[in-house]
């Protein structure tokens, strides 16, 4: 039987979700337990089982409410600029180690809850920009958005899971100058 909604306190809710983020960072998800959630954020270890199941439950519900913001940015008129600034965004959020621990339980509990609402907010930005790109004449009108998107965002996120090498500004800018030579250049 699902949780009563009415009988959530959003005073209590909200610092369950807040403990166990900042437990999760401290101590990592397979030291982090329900019971010391509920110590930090002053509730009974039955409130959080009578809302979340686990604890992945809890720091998905966690990360998606108190993780990363999606920044509205504006575009500045230069494209590279644009996408490097979006890219950089994805690094500086891999590199903390609350989204980190996070995402890559998540990556192996729930991928399609992770890829709805986590990562699809990053792509829909970056096709966004780079359909207003194709419409100034910026790419070529023949840039499938979709595949560039993929080309820009796959190498952040390959060498985040997988930890080939660091991820840097200098990493980013490499990635942009490269799919931006492909979208720009005749076949």
């Amino acid at each position: 039987m699902p949780p009563d909604a009415a009988r959530r306190s959003d005073r209590s809710r909200r610092a369950i979700l807040v403990a166990a983020l900042e437990l999760v960072e401290a101590l990592g998800y397979s030291k982090l337990t329900i019971e010391a959630v509920a110590a930090r954020a002053g509730v009974g270890k039955q409130t959080i089982y009578r809302w979340w199941p686990s604890k992945g439950p809890l720091l998905f519900e966690a990360f998606v409410e108190l993780g990363p913001a999606w920044a509205d940015a504006v575009p500045s008129g230069d494209l590279a600029a644009d996408l490097k600034r979006e890219l950089l965004v994805a690094v500086e959020e891999s590199a903390e180690r609350r989204f980190d621990q996070v995402c890559r339980v998540l990556v192996h509990e729930s991928r399609t809850d992770l890829v709805t609402l986590l990562l699809m907010p990053r792509r829909v930005v970056l096709e966004e920009r780079l359909l207003a790109a194709k419409r100034s004449g910026e790419v070529r009108v023949d840039v499938d958005v979709s595949a560039a998107v993929e080309l820009l965002l796959g190498p952040v996120y390959q060498r985040w899971l997988l930890r080939t090498a660091p991820l840097t500004g200098d990493f980013v800018d490499a990635i942009v100058d490269l799919v931006l030579r492909a979208l720009r250049e005749r076949p």
